[in-house]
């Protein structure tokens, strides 16, 4: 049986066709949603060093949570969105206790009695650590609070958050969870 020349380009265009398309239909699966809104990729830069004492005065070391990601959340007791916001950490931190993902409060240049007063009234179960002197805000530099940076298991800045989350709800939670997937 002979096939002439235009059934036969006719075949290879279908063909080529059919293979993109399964390929694209294989890779959509895999592409990043659409992040939650106040969200924004960063460059993948290391992080900056993070050595801190906490509220109990034991160390943190971000470096020693490497293989996780880690939510860096930079806050103040005299931020608005902040006192709305950390409810919303406590009652994640519960749910991702013990998986990929190490959440880290980071009290910028507040006394300890304030941070206690303020801790103990709107998310009484949370820890913190104590930026006293402002020097490790520094050297992150948030545009403002709060501030939660997403340092991926390899010690690299991810993403960002600028302003308030409900991280307890919904795209939050979701993009939360794919973190650790």
């Amino acid at each position: 049986m002979h096939i002439t020349l235009s059934k036969q380009l006719f075949f290879i265009t279908t063909l080529f066709t059919l293979l993109a398309l399964i390929t694209f239909k294989a890779n959509a699966g895999d592409a990043t949603q659409a992040l939650p809104r106040g969200i924004i990729t960063v460059d993948g830069r290391d992080a900056p060093a993070l050595v801190l004492n906490d509220i109990n005065g034991d160390s943190y070391d971000l470096s020693q949570s490497r293989g996780k990601w880690v939510f860096a959340h930079f806050w103040a007791s005299w931020c608005g969105p902040c006192r709305r916001e950390m409810p919303t950490i406590q009652a994640i931190a519960a749910e991702f206790k013990n998986t990929g993902l190490t959440i880290v409060l980071i009290n910028t240049a507040e006394d300890e009695d304030t941070v206690f007063d303020f801790l103990g009234s709107v998310a009484p179960d949370m820890n913190t650590l104590l930026d006293s002197d402002g020097l490790a805000t520094e050297q992150w530099q948030p545009r403002g609070l709060p501030s939660t940076y997403f340092v991926d298991p390899e010690g690299k800045l991810r993403y960002i958050a600028l302003g308030g989350r409900p991280w307890d709800k919904g795209a939050y939670l979701g993009f939360l969870k794919g973190l650790i997937k």
